[in-house]
């Protein structure tokens, strides 16, 4: 996978701060298959690709930052910013739904905010594809070398097979749309006027799922979407999220955020016509302009020219269409994309609003740990600028477990069994791969 021409360290590495060298080498290598070739010879792996073409995979730690509570984003913002990235450096980072991290067994290897810079990292953009190596200090060189020129192409990744599951709702149906219910009668009381509720699927199978085998169907099948995975100590949290949470490049912010949501038709004709459907639905447009709102109330402080469009458009995925505004702005000098993030997280489109009324009604009704799923998982350069996807459209493998989420908008025209089966057709992604009969 890797000639040895391409590896000629003692030219390249340079010596930054706290004792890392860097290395920058072309080398015409898939970021997703580096990382499904080499996921196997270091510790942690890490990917994140955006609809728009760029990709990055890394292998291996080189430097991580963990931080919990309500000054997360802060503290890692401090801590990655000591690591002085050169360009084209960048730290892979994620986070979970609640400030004081997940609480599970299972999201035992995942913090409340993570941030890593890989020791060997293929970076995919603008039709440029790079070798990133950072190694820290009394790292062995030649050994990582070594490792990296024994690499191989990964074969094409098999559809996955793992012979008799079952399946586990969690919580319970009945109890869910019971929960519902209990949301809509909250909404017309006033206490709140829009709230996510979230549920799990447990697929449990006789055999382990490889989650870089499953981004790799994932990435095939939505490429209008952020593909990401996250491997630590055996667990991968993987996904395929059609939002966009923030973008901060070139001095300019952007989100996308999506709220309202209708399933794909049978034909193109029925296909229109759902989404004309999802065009004209007042309490769909109303969910979705709740989310516009709060983000654009948000990102105000921190740029100039914001620009909202007045009327959604349509983003059509696989198995559902979503209502969508793109929202962008000027960058104000000195913001960093973490500011950006703590500023917007969690939107309307993942919990509710008002914010704090919403996650209360959440922390009660949800009898689970959402973990990362419904945070965020994305890259931070040297620079300050990065860009996060929402963690939507996602699952947790561990082992011959395999945690799936899927959420919905809780608005005052809502229907349970309405609600119900959204979940259902946002659990499809996964469930495809992971419950096929």
């Amino acid at each position: 996978m890797i000639p040895d021409r391409n590896l000629d360290l003692k030219a390249a590495l340079t010596t930054g701060a706290n004792g890392v060298r860097f290395a920058v080498i072309s080398l015409d290598v898939e970021p997703l298959s580096f990382v499904r070739s080499a996921s196997d010879r270091f510790e942690g792996t890490f990917y994140f690709s955006s609809p728009e073409g760029s990709a990055a995979g890394g292998v291996g730690i080189a430097a991580k930052a963990s931080s919990t509570g309500p000054q997360r984003f802060e503290h890692l913002r401090s801590a990655v910013d000591a690591w002085s990235l050169p360009e084209p450096f960048r730290a892979f980072a994620g986070f979970s739904f609640s400030s004081d991290g997940p609480t599970s067994e299972s999201w035992a290897s995942f913090g409340a905010a993570d941030a890593v810079l890989p020791i060997a990292t293929l970076l995919s953009r603008g039709g440029d594809r790079q070798l990133l190596l950072a190694l820290p200090p009394g790292a062995d060189a030649d050994a990582i070398v070594e490792r990296l020129r024994s690499l191989e192409t990964p074969p094409d990744p098999v559809y996955p097979n793992l012979g008799d599951h079952t399946l586990e709702s969690y919580p319970p149906v009945s109890e869910w749309t019971h929960a519902v219910a209990e949301a809509i009668a909250a909404i017309e009381e006033e206490a709140i006027r829009k709230v996510v509720l979230a549920r799990s699927v447990i697929v449990r199978s006789d055999t382990a799922p490889d989650g870089l085998n499953v981004l790799s169907h994932l990435e095939r099948s939505y490429r209008q979407c952020f593909g990401f995975g996250w491997r630590v100590n055996g667990a991968t949290f993987v996904g395929a999220s059609p939002e966009l949470l923030v973008r901060s490049s070139g001095g300019v912010v952007t989100s996308n955020p999506l709220a309202g949501t209708a399933p794909r038709g049978e034909g193109e004709a029925e296909d229109r016509l759902l989404a004309e459907a999802l065009m004209r639905s007042e309490k769909d447009r109303i969910e979705h302009r709740y989310v516009v709102d709060d983000v654009a109330d948000r990102l105000g402080p921190y740029s100039n020219d914001l620009a909202v469009p007045v009327e959604p458009s349509l983003k059509r995925m696989a198995s559902v269409q979503h209502l969508s505004t793109r929202i962008t702005g000027t960058t104000r000098t000195g913001v960093h994309v973490l500011d950006l993030v703590d500023a917007l997280h969690p939107t309307p489109a993942v919990g509710g609003t008002p914010r704090d009324p919403a996650l209360a009604f959440i922390a009660k009704a949800e009898p689970f740990d959402r973990g990362w799923y419904t945070g965020g998982v994305g890259w931070i350069d040297g620079a300050g600028e990065g860009e996060f996807a929402i963690g939507l459209r996602c699952g947790l493998l561990e082992g011959t477990n395999a945690h799936v989420f899927a959420g919905a908008g809780i608005v005052a025209d809502s229907d349970p069994d309405a609600e119900l089966l959204e979940t259902r057709l946002k659990f499809r992604p996964m469930l495809e791969l992971l419950a096929a009969t």
